[in-house]
């Protein structure tokens, strides 16, 4: 149930509802059902249906195609998380014999293992897994396409190794683990390997002609982990909000952070079109938004979750047809409707519960040079520095609990912030990555490189 300050004006829901009538009919699909979220709880859902077809709602059941990658990369960072592995990690340390072990856990999350993008054979989407029973023949005698780690190349196959990855490390089925360690704690209990009554058909639709064509409903067997999971727009919905704030019962805020951001050498053409592949999500820019999420097809079926988290407004649209609207499109429509039309409303100002005298000191103005910047302190503990104009480097910073701080972001992500103090404790200055932040412009008697001339500034003459 929703508050009056979280519904959505009427306008706002005639124009989402419009947007999804308008894909369904010129899409031509036989269904098409969406959601959208905010403030991590769904505000809307809609649906539109061929005449005389029957109409979904958020609970009727689609196939989410690879959207179930995102699914599987979340079980990965868990077991990172659990100490069991690291993504640097190559798989052959935890899953030896595959012909392919030198990739690391990160490249095969961030499709960077040079890996092919499909399988040999017959279409692995259109037919029984039981033609792929094990990883050989998922793989191929050629698996290998690209060096790895040198480039974006998408790859099915690479999740059907990071599925068998978590069922070696938790001893029990992939989809087993996905029902206990993420499907249940987040309560997406229409959510399933195998479709659910009620649950939607998967169809073709004629490119000439207005006539259909059923989808065969394949159990995808050893690729399950690519692509298998049926879901609904309202858990679909709930999954969005999780990756955007996180659930310290299934992953932290923290590691859904490092999850969303880009993590693959990137193409020409894929920086033109505002792409970039992160772990097991998918960074797109529309609209002049970054929206990070995933896109899923299957033959009968195509869907896309997708999230603004600067907007904190979240769109899922599923559909039942081999080709038709585009779903991301429509999501990144249905984004762009709602937070144009409603605009965030920021939280309260909040001041901070209690100050450390010895942060306290470091805030304000410092000076790179002749480069003037600023360092602020927030009421959450993490302070920021960003120059006071322009466009120069700028990061947010986390503290270590020794008295220096770990950039979360840009240039210094990673690097360490220190203030470096003089014999009565007072700060002298700042090191960051070897660069000098002083009070004054080359400060007489700081520690900055090459020393500062001792006849000071001065005109010409």
């Amino acid at each position: 149930m929703t508050t009056p300050e979280e519904e959505l004006l009427p306008g706002t829901r005639r124009a989402l509802l419009h947007r999804i009538a308008v894909a369904q009919s010129e899409g031509r699909t036989p269904s098409l059902v969406a959601a959208v979220g905010r403030g991590g709880k769904t505000v809307w859902t809609g649906a539109r249906a061929a005449v005389g077809g029957d109409a979904p709602d958020e609970n009727v059941q689609y196939r989410i195609g690879s959207i179930t990658k995102t699914f599987t990369a979340v079980l990965v960072l868990r077991l990172r998380d659990a100490g069991v592995l690291d993504l640097s990690d190559p798989l052959d340390r935890h899953l030896p014999g595959t012909g392919v072990g030198e990739a690391t856990i990160a490249e095969l999350l961030s499709h960077s293992g040079g890996l092919a993008a499909e399988t040999p054979g017959p279409w692995w989407e259109r037919t029984p897994g039981s033609l792929r029973p094990g990883l050989a023949d998922v793989l191929g005698e050629r698996p290998l396409v690209h060096p790895r780690g040198r480039r974006f190349h998408y790859s099915n196959p690479g999740y059907a190794l990071l599925g068998a990855l978590v069922e070696k490390l938790r001893g029990a089925p992939w989809e087993a683990v996905v029902r206990r360690e993420v499907l249940e704690p987040l309560g997406l209990h229409r959510t399933s390997g195998q479709p659910r009554t009620p649950h939607a058909g998967g169809w073709a639709v004629h490119p000439w002609a207005d006539v259909m064509l059923r989808e065969p409903l394949e159990d995808l067997g050893t690729m399950a982990p690519a692509g298998q999971l049926w879901s609904t727009a309202g858990d679909l919905s709930r999954f969005a909000a999780f990756l955007t704030r996180g659930d310290e019962r299934v992953l932290s805020a923290e590691s859904l952070r490092e999850m969303r951001v880009p993590a693959t050498p990137v193409a020409a053409a894929d920086v033109a079109d505002g792409y970039a592949y992160c772990l097991g999500l998918e960074l797109r820019h529309q609209h002049g938004r970054a929206l990070v999420g995933h896109t899923g097809s299957l033959p009968g079926f195509l869907a896309c979750l997708t999230v603004s988290v600067a907007d904190d407004v979240s769109a899922v649209v599923l559909a039942n047809c081999t080709s038709g609207p585009a779903p991301f499109t429509v999501a990144a429509d249905l984004v762009r409707i709602v937070a144009q039309a409603e605009p965030r409303i920021p939280a309260p100002w909040q001041p901070s519960r209690e100050t450390d005298p010895s942060v306290l000191e470091l805030v304000g103005q410092w000076y790179w040079g002749t480069s003037a910047f600023a360092l602020r302190l927030s009421a959450d503990g993490v302070v920021s520095l960003e120059p006071l104009s322009g466009n120069g480097r700028r990061s947010r910073f986390r503290s270590n609990g020794d008295g220096t701080w770990t950039g979360l972001e840009g240039y210094y992500a990673g690097e360490v912030l220190k203030p470096v103090r003089r014999p009565d404790g007072t700060v002298r200055h700042l090191d960051l990555g070897s660069f000098v932040f002083t009070r004054r412009p080359y400060e007489e008697g700081a520690s900055v490189p090459g020393g500062v001339d001792p006849e000071g500034w001065r005109g010409i003459g």
